[in-house]
């Protein structure tokens, strides 16, 4: 047995992901007065980013639960300590990943979340599952809040935020992830410069598209 799968997460997670599904964006209300091509700018966005947001600020935006659960599998197989998550939203990614942290038997994940009622939401959520002494949310841009008090070294990075900012955020973390870490980003093929990146061995990193929407990368040097 593990922490994901047992009282209390493992129920916790399950109604998480129930509201997730029934306040997905394709109901969104905010979401429905744009049209798609203008979604697709935005989700591109360097600039817009944080509007664009804004107007999901109601709505979870949570990993799928096969990501969730590779979350937990990476993390616990490289027996991850240091943990970082670009995105926090309502918490469902950062519960996975520490539970993963319990199990291998305590660390430290930051995570960051520019959204203070997001923040309020996701502090509940990791409250509920018994995870939060594990957890610090930086609230604000990631892009500064990640610059301050940095880990000695990351195990695993999730990006899972702005998707035009994958590259800024890899950069902020990169000299910090040890051989073997392993970065997971949601959604990459909305940043094409992220995945030609580590998607290059001269860079350091083997990379592979995993499921339909995940880029899966290992630190090789």
């Amino acid at each position: 047995m593990t922490t994901l799968t047992t009282t209390p997460l493992a129920p916790l997670l399950h109604r998480l992901f129930e509201e997730a599904d029934a306040a997905s964006p394709g109901v969104s209300t905010a979401m429905a007065r744009l049209s798609a091509e203008e979604r697709e700018r935005l989700m591109r966005s360097k600039t817009d980013y944080l509007d664009y947001y804004r107007h999901l600020k109601d709505l979870p935006l949570p990993v799928s639960r096969e990501t969730g659960a590779l979350l937990y599998i990476l993390a616990r197989g490289c027996n991850a300590r240091s943990i970082v998550e670009f995105g926090t939203s309502f918490g469902i990614s950062t519960l996975h990943l520490a539970a993963a942290l319990r199990d291998n038997g305590g660390g430290n994940l930051i995570t960051t979340e520019f959204e203070p009622s997001k923040v309020a939401r996701a502090r509940a959520n990791l409250t509920a599952g018994g995870l939060i002494d594990l957890v610090e949310i930086r609230v604000g841009d990631a892009l500064q809040t990640l610059k301050v008090n940095p880990p000695e070294t990351v195990d695993l990075l999730l990006l899972d935020g702005a998707k035009a900012l994958y590259p800024d955020i890899l950069s902020l973390v990169e000299s910090r992830l040890r051989p073997g870490a392993f970065i997971v980003a949601d959604n990459a093929d909305y940043c094409p410069d992220y995945l030609a990146y580590v998607r290059s061995p001269a860079n350091g990193y083997m990379s592979t598209p995993f499921a339909e929407d995940v880029e899966l990368s290992m630190r090789v040097g």
